[in-house]
């Protein structure tokens, strides 16, 4: 779980499941705006928010894994975001048809916003955390 403080005041933890190529999207629009999305160095015991994202592809064997990660951060926080990235976290992406492949994460989690796009754009991702930090 890494810490971010968005330009504005509400403090904000990031926990980013990234399962596949969806995952350097994230990676990029973290670096890209260090002015917007900045690493804090003290550790906020209480946030306003917890967002998980989940990008890439979720496959049956790594569900279990994914939901539990989502409960551990929801005992401790008072508020989670579930926010899945990228067309295979949506809906399976081009894998949907395998018999490995979860067909959308939210068969597992409440899914509050979805990305679409494969990959989506890193202003994409930047423009959701911007809405769920309540500008």
């Amino acid at each position: 779980m890494r810490p971010y403080r968005y330009a504005g005041t509400t403090r904000v933890w990031l926990a980013d499941l990234g399962l596949a190529c969806c995952a350097v999207e994230v990676a990029a629009a973290a670096t890209g705006r260090p002015d917007l999305l900045r690493h804090e160095s003290d550790e906020d015991p209480e946030p306003d928010l917890d967002v998980l994202l989940v990008s890439g592809t979720v496959t049956d064997v790594l569900a279990p894994l994914v939901a539990r990660r989502h409960q551990e951060i929801a005992d401790r926080a008072r508020a989670v975001k579930v926010v899945s990235v990228g067309a295979c976290a949506d809906a399976g992406g081009p894998y949907w048809d395998s018999y490995a492949v979860t067909k959308g994460v939210d068969q597992l989690l409440p899914v509050d916003v979805w990305i679409p796009g494969c990959p989506p754009r890193p202003e994409a991702l930047l423009g959701v955390l911007e809405d769920l930090r309540g500008r």
